[in-house]
């Protein structure tokens, strides 16, 4: 159905990746990898998508890595078809919030606040931290679930996690790590309390 209203399903595929993984930077293997196409329709729709200016490359170690352009003028209704999670929550409605597949596997962990990627997930390796997550967590789980992820990914993830109040106090008293990872480039994947409402 969206196929046929978008002109392709390499391109639906495209546009559901680059959208439900806002701040994130993917290259031209991964993306084959990711959703399962040819690489020449991939590198096709690629161009078509940057002609457009719905993505944005860069080029970095030799090698050229696309993620969606969020200054495109219709970056907001193509992320409420595409990216799986509600762009502006309305007065109320928190809980029919959509929730993508990931974030539905993140909940199980326990009762998170906050889930954020970041690091190698968005070439912004000032945090020195991949992931992290604050809340309060059952760590077998959490180990399941990040050897999963690496197993995805393909590579090691560095990780971080806290209990709530310990975000909060190291927030408090401009703990040095959680300011490098608020300034670094990251992709919020829940943020229940609105606890990074203020930042980019």
């Amino acid at each position: 159905m969206v196929e046929q209203l978008f002109g392709s399903k390499t391109r639906v595929k495209l546009l559901q990746l680059f959208y439900s993984n806002p701040n994130r930077s993917f290259y031209v293997r991964e993306i084959t990898r990711k959703i399962d196409e040819q690489i020449n329709s991939v590198r096709r729709e690629l161009a078509n998508l940057l002609s457009i200016g719905i993505i944005s490359s860069e080029n970095t170690n030799n090698r050229l890595y696309y993620e969606v352009n969020q200054s495109y003028e219709y970056y907001g209704p193509l992320s409420a078809i595409f990216g799986g999670v509600a762009t502006k929550k309305k007065k109320g409605t928190k809980k029919d919030e959509p929730q993508s597949v990931q974030n539905q596997d993140l909940l199980a962990l326990g009762n998170i606040e906050l889930a954020l990627y970041t690091g190698q997930f968005t070439r912004d390796e000032t945090s020195g931290v991949d992931f992290v997550i604050v809340g309060d967590i059952n760590q077998s789980k959490l180990t399941k679930f990040i050897n999963e992820l690496e197993e995805k990914e393909g590579k090691e993830i560095r990780y971080a996690v806290m209990p709530l109040d310990e975000f909060n106090y190291r927030l408090q008293i401009n703990d040095r790590f959680l300011g490098v990872v608020m300034d670094a480039k990251k992709q919020i994947l829940i943020d229940k309390a609105n606890l990074l409402s203020g930042e980019g």
